[in-house]
Formats: C-alpha cells, sequence, structure tokens
C-alpha cells in the first residue's frame, strides 16, 4: 500500500494503480520514441478516442487546419514540421475529449463530502462536467443551476461586498489572451487589482529579475536562436516532461555541434538521449541523438554560485586573454559592472564550490564551454525560480551573458522556459496585481473606466486574507487552486472560510469540493472544442514563451450543449455584477474580434491585432532588449552584485525540490506512473542520495516519515511515504507535487518575488514506524 496522507487530507494525487506493489528500476532508454508512442496508445485507448484522438494529432498547431496545443507554451516549428507533437500535449488533448461526463445524476449519487475521499486522479477521470452546478449544504450535493442564476448569484455577492477588495479573481495559465482581457477588466471595473495568477507560483522571479535587469520580463530569444545557437545551458528544467518538444531542439542542436550543459540536481532523461517521435528514420532504427555534452549536478539551491563561479573564471581569465570578456559591449550597453567585478573577485572559490555542491574544476568546465561559444542562450524552469533567492540567480543568468555580449544578437539571450500555455499571454493581456501606471492609463483610456491604482493581491496574500476574512469572495478561472497552492491544510481553510466561492472548469477536481459557504461550479468550452457565437466560429489567441501570438481554433464538438465559452461567463458575472457598465460586453460575446481591436488599443505592442494574429504563425511581440534598448532607470542592462545566500544544509536536514511526475500536467495526474524516473504504481515517495539513506538506516522503497521547519519554526509532516535511491547530491532530495505542497508553509515565500518556497523546502526524513501492514 502506498503512504497515507496527512491528518485530515484526502489520498491527493493516486492513481488507478493505487494498491498495487511499488516498483523502481532506473530508466536507461532515450526519452520520447517508442515508449512515448506507447504510452500515448495507451492513453487514447483508454480515453476511447482511438479515431478523433489521432485526428487531433495530425491537425494539432497548423495555421487553418486546426488548435493550438492546450499543454506546454514552447513555440510552434517554424520550418512546416507538420508532426510538432509531444506525447504530454497528446495526453492533455484527450484528457480533455474524453467521452466520459459529470453531469447532475453524478453529483446526485455522490456528497462533497464522499467526493473528498477520492483521488485527485479519480475526481478527473470522471469525465468532462456539463451544466452549472451550485452547492447545497442541506444535501452536502452539487446540484443544477441555471447560467442566469449562477451568474446573479456571483453579482449579488459581490455587490453586497463592503469593498471590491474582499473579492479575489484567480487566472490559471490556460485562459486564452482575449477572456484574460475581459477578465482584468472586470475585475478592475469593478475596482480591484486582486488578481492573484499561476505566475505567483512559477515565474514570478524571471519576470521581476528579467525587469530589473533588461527592462522587460520576458525573455529575449526566439526558436530561430535555438536554431543557430553554439551552446545552450538549460538550467533547472526536466525537458521530456515539462517541454517535451525541446528535445527536437536539443537533438538538432547536439547534431550540428552546439554544446548542451544542463544543469539540474537530477540528471534527468531529456539530459541524455532522445529519439524524436516524427523523425520516423530514427524511430524504426532505434536511432537516439545525444541531448547533452555535459550534465551538472549542484546541490538544490547552489545554481547561483555555479553561475558566480563561472562570472569568476571569465574575469581571471580575462587577465590573459582579452576576449574572454566582451569590454566594448559593457562599455556601451551596461551599468554597474565594476561593483560586479568586485564581487566575483571577493568570492573565494572555496565558498564557490561549497554552496554550489560542484568542484571547481567542474564550475572551469562550464566556463570553458561558455567562453569558446560565439553565441549562447541560457534557458532555465523551475528549479531556478521557486527559490528564496530566485531573482538573484536569474539576475546572475543576465550577469554571465552581459560579460560576453550574449543580448541583442542572433542565437544569444535569456530564455526562460513557461509552463501551461498561455501563462505568459495572462501576464502580458493584464493580469498583473501589481500593474504599471502606464498600464492603467491605457486601459482607462481605451475602455473608459477609472481602474484602481493600489496594488492587489498576489497567491500567497490572497490566501493569508481569505484566512482574516478581508477576502470573502473567491473565483478561480481554471486551474485547480485548492491543490496548486502550497500549505494544502491551510489554503483549504481559507477557501472554506470565503463566502463564496466559483470555478471555472473544464472537469471536476479537488477545488470544487474544498468551497466556500456558497460554492458554483462554471462548466466551460475546452480548447479543443467548437466556440460558436453569434458572429460565426470564433477563436482565442496564445502567447508562447517565445512572445509569439497565434490563434487557437477549436474543431470537436462540445461535450454539452450547456457549456459556455470563457468570455461568455466573464461577461455574464460582468453583467450581473456591474449592471450601470457602458462596456459593450454582450457585443464582446459576439464576436471576440471586437475584443481585439480594443486589446489593440490597450495593449503595448498588440497594434494592429486583427491582422497581424492572422498571419502564419501568428505575430512576435516586439522585445526592446533584443534590440538593445533598456527600459531601466539608467537605460542600460544592469549588473547584480547580489551578495551568495547561504543554501547548504544543516547537519540532519536535506533541502527538499516538490518536482513533477512525467505522468502528470501541473496538478492533473494521468496515473501513477513515472517513466523517466522508472517508478511504478507510487507518488508518494522521495527521492533521496544513497549515502543520505545508509545515514539514516533507511534502505530502498522503506517507508519513511517527512518533517519540514518554516521560518517560523513550524512543522509540517507527510508519514508513511517511500524512499527511492536517485543519482542527486549528497544534502538534495525531491517528491512530487501536489503531494507534497503540504510540507510548505504559506509563510515560506521569497522576499524578493513573493513565491512559495518549492523548490528549496528544509526538511527531515526518518524511517516510519508504519509498516506495510498499517500504512
Amino acid at each position: 500500500m502506498q503512504g497515507k496522507p496527512p491528518v485530515g487530507m484526502p489520498a491527493v494525487g493516486l492513481g488507478p494503480e493505487n494498491g498495487h506493489k511499488p516498483e523502481h528500476r532506473p530508466y536507461h532508454h532515450p526519452a520520447a520514441g517508442w515508449g512515448a508512442a506507447k504510452s500515448v496508445s495507451r492513453v487514447l485507448a483508454r480515453e476511447g478516442e482511438l479515431i478523433d484522438g489521432p485526428r487531433a494529432i495530425f491537425r494539432m498547431n497548423h495555421e487553418g487546419r486546426g488548435f493550438d496545443c492546450p499543454g506546454c507554451a514552447w513555440p510552434d516549428d517554424t520550418k512546416g514540421l507538420h508532426l510538432d507533437i509531444c506525447e504530454n500535449g497528446i495526453k492533455h488533448v484527450t484528457w480533455e475529449m474524453t467521452r466520459k461526463r459529470v453531469g447532475r445524476e453524478f453529483f446526485a449519487a455522490h456528497s462533497v463530502s464522499e467526493l473528498m475521499e477520492w483521488s485527485d486522479f479519480a475526481l478527473e477521470d470522471q469525465g468532462r462536467l456539463t451544466e452549472p452546478m451550485v452547492y447545497d449544504p442541506d444535501s452536502d450535493r452539487y446540484i443544477p443551476i441555471g447560467w442566469q442564476a449562477a451568474f446573479d448569484l456571483i453579482g449579488e455577492t459581490l455587490r453586497g461586498l463592503q469593498s471590491p477588495h474582499e473579492a479575489s479573481f484567480y487566472t490559471s495559465g490556460r485562459l486564452g489572451n482575449e477572456p484574460t482581457f475581459l477578465y482584468q477588466l472586470m475585475a478592475r471595473e469593478f475596482g480591484t487589482n486582486n488578481l492573484p495568477d499561476c505566475s505567483n507560483m512559477c515565474h514570478e522571479a524571471s519576470g521581476r529579475a528579467l525587469t530589473a535587469s533588461l527592462g522587460t520580463g520576458k525573455g529575449t530569444v526566439d526558436l530561430k536562436d535555438w536554431e543557430s545557437a553554439d551552446a545552450l545551458f538549460i538550467m533547472g528544467v526536466n525537458a521530456a516532461s515539462n517541454a517535451p518538444r525541446m528535445l527536437t531542439a536539443l537533438a538538432e542542436a547536439h547534431s550540428r555541434g552546439a554544446q548542451i550543459v544542463h544543469v539540474n540536481p537530477l540528471v534527468e532523461a531529456a539530459a541524455t538521449r532522445t529519439i524524436v517521435p516524427h523523425d520516423f528514420t530514427d524511430m524504426a532504427l532505434f536511432h537516439s541523438t545525444r541531448t547533452s555534452t555535459l550534465n551538472l549536478q549542484p546541490r538544490i539551491g547552489g545554481d547561483m554560485a555555479l553561475l558566480r563561479g563561472m562570472a569568476k573564471a571569465l574575469l581571471e581569465q580575462a587577465a590573459h586573454d582579452p576576449k574572454a570578456v566582451d569590454h566594448e559591449f559593457i562599455q556601451r550597453h551596461t551599468s554597474g559592472f565594476e561593483e560586479y567585478q568586485k564581487a566575483c573577485e571577493a568570492t573565494p572559490w572555496e565558498e564557490l564550490e561549497h554552496q554550489s555542491g560542484l568542484t571547481r574544476a567542474q564550475i572551469l568546465k562550464a566556463a570553458q564551454v561558455y567562453s569558446e561559444s560565439d553565441r549562447t542562450i541560457f534557458s532555465w524552469c523551475l528549479g531556478i525560480s521557486q527559490h528564496e533567492h530566485g531573482v538573484d540567480t536569474v539576475r546572475e543568468i543576465v550577469n554571465v551573458l552581459l560579460l560576453r555580449g550574449n543580448l541583442g544578437r542572433e542565437g544569444a539571450g535569456p530564455c526562460p522556459i513557461r509552463g501551461h500555455s498561455n501563462v505568459q499571454g495572462n501576464r502580458t493581456c493584464g493580469i498583473d496585481h501589481r500593474p504599471t501606471e502606464e498600464f492603467l492609463n491605457r486601459l482607462a483610456e481605451a475602455c473608459g473606466i477609472d481602474p484602481p491604482r493600489e496594488e492587489g493581491l498576489d497567491t500567497v496574500r490572497t490566501i493569508e486574507a481569505m484566512h482574516q476574512g478581508k477576502v470573502k469572495v473567491f473565483i478561480g478561472m481554471g486551474g485547480n487552486f485548492a491543490m496548486a497552492a502550497p500549505d494544502t491544510p491551510y489554503t483549504f481553510e481559507g477557501l472554506r472560510h470565503c463566502e463564496l466561492t466559483a470555478h471555472v472548469s473544464t472537469k471536476l477536481n479537488r477545488s470544487h469540493l474544498v468551497h466556500g459557504k456558497k460554492a458554483l461550479i462554471l462548466p466551460c468550452l475546452g480548447r479543443t472544442e467548437k466556440d460558436q457565437q453569434r458572429a460565426g466560429l470564433q477563436s482565442t489567441s496564445v502567447e508562447d514563451s517565445m512572445s509569439m501570438v497565434h490563434l487557437s481554433v477549436g474543431m470537436k464538438r462540445p461535450a454539452s450543449p450547456q457549456l459556455f465559452s470563457e468570455p461568455a461567463i466573464i461577461a455574464g458575472i460582468a453583467h450581473a455584477t456591474l449592471p450601470d457598465s457602458d462596456t459593450p460586453w454582450e457585443k464582446y460575446v459576439e464576436d471576440y474580434d471586437r475584443i481585439r481591436d480594443t486589446m489593440a488599443s490597450a495593449l503595448d505592442g498588440f497594434e494592429d491585432f486583427n491582422r497581424r494574429v492572422r498571419l502564419p504563425l501568428g505575430f512576435r511581440i516586439r522585445q526592446p532588449a533584443r534590440e538593445l534598448v533598456f527600459l531601466t532607470p539608467t537605460g542600460r542592462a544592469e549588473f547584480s552584485s547580489a551578495p551568495l545566500t547561504d543554501v547548504v544544509p544543516a547537519p540532519g536536514t536535506l533541502a527538499l525540490a516538490t518536482v513533477r511526475s512525467h505522468d502528470q500536467w501541473n496538478t492533473t495526474i494521468y496515473s501513477s506512473d513515472d517513466r523517466y524516473r522508472g517508478v511504478k504504481n507510487l507518488r508518494t515517495l522521495v527521492f533521496m542520495n544513497t549515502a543520505d539513506m545508509r545515514a539514516r538506516g533507511i534502505k530502498e522503497l522503506d517507508l519513511v516519515d517527512i518533517t519540514s521547519t518554516a521560518k517560523d519554526g513550524s512543522q509540517r509532516s507527510v508519514r508513511g511515504y517511500r524512499a527511492i535511491a536517485y543519482d542527486i547530491p549528497p544534502g538534495s532530495a525531491a517528491g512530487y507535487m501536489p503531494e507534497m505542497n503540504v510540507l510548505c508553509a504559506a509563510s515560506d515565500y521569497s522576499p524578493q518575488s513573493d513565491q512559495p518556497l518549492m523548490k528549496h523546502l528544509k526538511v527531515e526524513v526518518v524511517p516510519s514506524p508504519r509498516t506495510d501492514e498499517t500504512s
């Protein structure tokens, strides 16, 4: 049996294999390839989509022929590739296209209390939601409600608040640009900037760091730059699971002789070799391609010390090799170099080795790869950003790029890898609890409203405000907030304190069960489905990780005739909440081109939106820093001289990072397997270094208890988890989210970014007194 969840918590995340014997066998095969093909076949069969599934696969991402993949934010191929697909994208699509349905009969048969005992897999596996539902406290069940009655309930509750700031409007990265713009417009016309989003938990550090260093919150590279770079540094990214289509870029880079350095405490399958599924010759011959030339395994949190060491090596090399540092670029385009140089010189090599967990020789090897490259890209994901010093680390990445002038030219620059398909577009289109005056002024002029100017609440502060009774209404636009947020029991309590919770969703999830005194489930169209409005078939747009904006058009009949589009749901809420509004909500829903026309006036970079978004592959939003235009106070790129943070765990403790398994997407779990890490039938686990296991008397698959200690001294525990021996540095450990979100205190967030410290929890792991019979 798998380990039990914490007291009072459901068996979160456990898949259909729950109860089967857990297994761990190290994975030695290429990423993707036939393993991915086999996995896809099983998913298509399980969801009953053996015909429509492949049809969707072959039409995915093609201009004028289908829809954009609703999975990750990796850009569409620029070379006309007709199978620009991945295993996880197919899983995501077929999970949404399932023939299973969750209607009034299901809710009549199951109380909320009963459903709370179900696993997250079981909840979502019931299928698509079909009609709006309202919670009935007398029966402890959801019962049907008409759309207008649901809107009226929200409007009445919102209008009854003492202040607009008593409501919080959350956004998941699945929301397209047009509904995103309407959502933030509604919230601001209502009177609040309480717009928490998933970025608050993932890449907030990246945006703040890039803005401080370069004057833009986004990366500067595009996919063509990946095709011409001489060196790629991939930091804190498990590409095979988080951005599988990156494997194609890595394989092509290796084939042309580029250097590829993976920096990650765990050597993931994506950092070894791959068989790209659309390369039919390689598939037929089982021919794999390397995806790395160097793998470095810093301790958790040790990335900044590695980067500082690379900079120190370059500066030392420059004493006898002037080409090691681009002094002309630094003089013309940067500020703060002298202070940064002093910081590097003042940091001894012994400290860099101690904090990074790497040897001086390993750091020098990375510096050598970098110094010998003319064009270098640094790419990173949550392994860099979800730390207390995440902003400093991202700024250190920019420091290293600036030293050699790797900015503003082809094949070079910073490249954050976003997770969900439109998380970057959400921020671009106004989901920001700290909006700039420039944005608010343009919004006011374009939309004829007077938006609030005070800073709103982010994710962490929304949870705190719910506990304090300061937020009484929580509306979730997609996602599974209850499971994605930190400190799971604390988040649950906060949601239950609300007067009203309402979630716009495609499938049943935990957030519907952890509800306020009044609660609504509002089912929406999926991105795979046709969105028919008065003016005809509608499309929405998304922005990928590299600032390309393109249209997404559904092709499948909706799962239920009662599903509303997200713009229609937002407009319905707005009508009920703002009866005197002059915003043309109905006209926006009739024809999304009208939304885009307003966005063209309100948003920088969206000028002539309707025409440009219909170009082949859409258009790229201008990035001033790519053109060496820096919107910083000095008008230059800014070096950061932040001191190193002590990341070495205290004796007896480990630094633990939460990660996703390969068979999940965000909080959606497809099974209890993790193919690339060799795990079957198990999610409640902890990956550990073998020396750390021996020191604690723990053997492979033993039951263990894990306790975290927050900054305020409070502790949180999970019990009866399985220990898995893994290639990870001593003092470091890893386990799956959302199961381990319970270990991250809501108060444990970065003062630099306000992000929860999901990738750097301080934990103790001890043998569990439980046995297989009692677990």
